[in-house]
């Protein structure tokens, strides 16, 4: 008889999660709005870029009716834990320490991560070539955490709430470097106007210790089911032509990576 109570809630169980994977109709979607070319803001106030055709797109294949709403960086994965939203696409890439916190889908994309100076400014990528040295950085991120663990004692990190912000201190002069996802340096300020004064400077910087596994899709942790659910999706966008087609609308090269 135990046996059979046993069998009999486990079942229960498997078919509970299999019928809340089925039984999904909304999402809300956490978004930036402030990273291009992966979300940004337009003159008319939507959210626009690769992450949020990628969630649309998603959505669309997991034939789901999303929200996207608009949340400050630093305060994602907080606004996550409280459900303000469902999932987080805002380019977060799943590192060990966030997963201590949340769940990660497979990647949606990867590039490293590269220091950007002044043309002709002469700055070697070492500890003694960046000794003393001011460099800016968005608060809460996987740069932020790496230059404080390899380089906090010998330099001034200086931290903004937004990438852009820290690209606005950089053409004023406040910065000699800025350290930034090398995809989202190259269009939101090399590629801009006033962006030519400047270069990348050293290697790209993918070690996983600090810069994870690529870009991922958070979730909460019991959300097993929301998890498979989107890396099914992501198969067949990636198998489709779906993700290729928004790949080419932002970039000539495949921001999926290795």
């Amino acid at each position: 008889m135990k046996k059979n109570a046993l069998a009999l809630m486990l079942a229960t169980v498997v078919f509970a999660g299999t019928a809340a994977a089925d039984e999904i109709t909304k999402l809300r979607i956490g978004v930036e709005g402030a990273y291009p070319p992966f979300s940004y803001a337009t003159p008319s106030g939507d959210i626009e870029g690769f992450d949020i055709d990628i969630a649309n797109a998603l959505c669309h294949e997991m034939k789901v009716e999303c929200t996207l709403v608009s949340q400050d960086w630093d305060g994602m994965i907080p606004a996550l834990m409280i459900r303000k939203f469902d999932a987080i696409i805002a380019s977060m890439n799943a590192t060990e320490e966030r997963k201590k916190q949340v769940a990660f889908t497979d990647k949606y994309h990867h590039a490293p991560a590269k220091f950007i100076a002044k043309k002709g400014a002469g700055i070697e990528i070492s500890k003694s070539g960046l000794t003393g040295k001011s460099i800016g950085v968005q608060r809460s991120t996987i740069f932020d955490t790496y230059l404080s663990d390899n380089y906090g004692d010998l330099i001034t990190i200086k931290r903004y709430g937004t990438q852009t912000d820290a690209y606005l201190d950089m053409k004023a002069g406040r910065l000699d470097l800025l350290l930034a996802d090398s995809v989202n340096a190259a269009s939101g300020f090399l590629d801009v106007e006033g962006g030519e004064d400047y270069e990348f400077v050293g290697p790209g910087l993918t070690d996983p210790r600090w810069f994870g596994e690529g870009a991922s899709i958070a979730i909460r942790k019991n959300d097993v089911h929301l998890k498979d659910k989107f890396n099914q999706a992501l198969k067949t966008i990636r198998t489709n032509g779906v993700y290729k087609a928004i790949n080419d609308k932002y970039f000539n090269f495949d921001v999926y990576g290795n």
